[in-house]
């Protein structure tokens, strides 16, 4: 008997179609995934062409930059002088969930990130919710640091004296503004980027987060030329429930390796250096994630921040009194920002890649081009519907929406460790989740409590999104499920290669190195 692959198209209802709760649970193979990558959709696949140092910028050029240069103003009135403290429980937290990436990508290293661990692990129906929540994490928080992108340029137009009008640089109900037109530009320029090439991109990143790195570095060692011990007095003046809103606040600010996870196919070792980047990408945003905001408060009173989006860059231009000075850090800013959205955009598309590979959605995300080696259609769509929400949706409500998803998402990738432990002890790891089960359930346990800690507006826009993905299930994916389409004699043989071998990843070809 021939066993048909997903890859092939097959009838959108055969006879034998397993029931409701039977397609929900069927797992898809993690050989039969790595297959896919290899033959890619449709005859083409990704390009094998990032090493270690591409990966680890992906990581930090998704995250270094989103809680300091942007959110900072909405988080420090929450927390107080003590929210270098909710930087370090989110980083934490983000830690827990990463070394559980780390294993799980060493073992799955395919584009679908936590989508597909959930799908070779917790079965269909718990790769749709967290697939559906990926949509949303990745999505709205490319539009939420977009937002920001408008005050930073007017910090810059602010030292030639001159000011974008708040018309086009705020979303609507935001001082009077109509579309945030900076926000729009960033994320298209961005798109343009991805659909040249993911290679191309991935060097355009490293360059900026090299710069990113030294803006950040060069604020630092301005602001404690202006360091006040007395700022940090009282250290909790919103208690240490503010230190929970703020940390919950902030998560977001840590899903640049939940990024690099998706790059599993473009990796020309993903086995060894995603693992690595991971772990590496952690150190290097948690570590200066917290010396800026140590740095920030020692420089300013807490209060002081309260409204301030381009906190950052006043404080430079009231330390130094060189206009010339924020200057360049704004114009860095608008780059950091660039990264996070070029990088987390990136993705977005490899996600949905993955989800209409597996018949989940239309087709038109997995198509990739011959020519450039990336799914162009795709992130076409995905650029213009995120270039209009950044444009037109206030920054706070994006921050606080990508939060629980991005929670959401992280505790099913712990969840999948202990699963694939226990179920599949035999499988090679290249990295190793520390103090099992320990640190996997900590993991989970730390993005139910920071979930908890977010607001009930914030719930309430989680469970609308959570309805609206049902309603997308049962209209197309069930439909079209290509694991669904497998008869039950086909799905168990298919289950049973997968116990009886142990997937590989070839080696690159020089087609792809070059």
């Amino acid at each position: 008997m021939t066993v048909p692959t997903y890859t092939e198209q097959r009838p959108a209802a055969p006879a034998g179609r397993p029931g409701l709760a039977a397609q929900l649970l069927r797992r898809k193979p993690i050989g039969q995934m790595v297959n896919e990558a290899e033959t890619g959709h449709g005859g083409t696949r990704l390009v094998r062409s990032f090493g270690v140092l591409q990966l680890t910028m992906i990581s930090v050029g998704a995250t270094l930059g989103t809680g300091i240069l942007v959110i900072l103003g909405e988080s420090v009135p929450l927390a107080g002088p003590a929210i270098w403290i909710s930087f370090a429980i989110a980083g934490f937290a983000a830690l827990l969930s990463a070394v559980s990436y780390a294993e799980m990508a060493g073992l799955v290293p395919v584009a679908g990130s936590s989508y597909s661990y959930s799908y070779a692990t917790l079965g269909e129906g718990m790769a749709w919710i967290c697939g559906w929540c990926l949509v949303l994490e990745y999505a709205v928080s490319v539009a939420a640091v977009a937002v920001g992108a408008g005050q930073y340029v007017n910090e810059t137009l602010a030292v030639f004296g001159q000011v974008l009008p708040d018309s086009i640089s705020q979303p609507p109900g935001d001082g009077g503004g109509i579309m945030n037109i900076p926000a729009m530009v960033i994320v298209v320029l961005a798109m343009i980027l991805l659909v040249r090439g993911a290679k191309e991109s991935a060097w355009v990143n490293t360059a900026i987060v090299v710069v990113k790195v030294g803006i950040l570095i060069f604020f630092c060692a301005v602001a404690f030329t202006a360091f006040n011990a007395g700022n940090f007095e009282p250290l909790l003046p919103m208690g240490a429930a503010g230190v929970s809103a703020a940390a919950s606040s902030v998560f977001f600010s840590y899903i640049g390796f939940d990024a690099a996870s998706t790059a599993g196919e473009e990796a020309r070792n993903p086995k060894r250096d995603l693992p690595r980047a991971i772990m590496l990408s952690m150190l290097i945003v948690t570590t200066i994630y917290v010396l800026v905001a140590v740095a920030a408060v020692g420089a300013r009173p807490w209060g002081w921040f309260d409204g301030n989006e381009a906190a950052l860059v006043k404080i430079l231009e009231e330390t130094t009194g060189q206009p010339w000075i924020a200057l360049v850090f704004a114009v860095g800013a608008v780059l950091a920002i660039a990264s996070i959205v070029l990088t987390v955009l990136y993705g977005q598309t490899r996600i949905l890649l993955s989800m209409a590979r597996d018949g989940l959605i239309p087709k038109v995300f997995g198509r990739v081009s011959k020519r450039t080696g990336t799914p162009v259609a795709g992130t076409l769509i995905v650029g213009v519907l995120v270039a209009l929400t950044a444009g037109l949706v206030p920054l706070g409500a994006l921050a606080d929406a990508t939060s629980i998803g991005t929670l959401f998402a992280f505790a099913l990738v712990n969840v999948a460790v202990i699963y694939l432990r226990r179920t599949r002890p035999e499988l090679t790891r290249t990295f190793r989740v520390p103090l099992f089960p320990l640190t996997p359930i900590l993991g989970a346990l730390m993005c139910a409590y920071l979930m908890v800690n977010l607001g009930a507006d914030t719930w309430v826009t989680f469970g609308i999104w959570m309805l609206v993905g049902l309603a997308a299930y049962f209209g197309y994916g069930r439909r079209h499920s290509r694991v669904a389409a497998l008869s039950q004699e086909e799905y168990r043989e298919l289950s049973s290669r997968e116990l009886s071998s142990t997937p590989s990843i070839p080696e690159p070809s020089k087609a792809d190195l070059s």
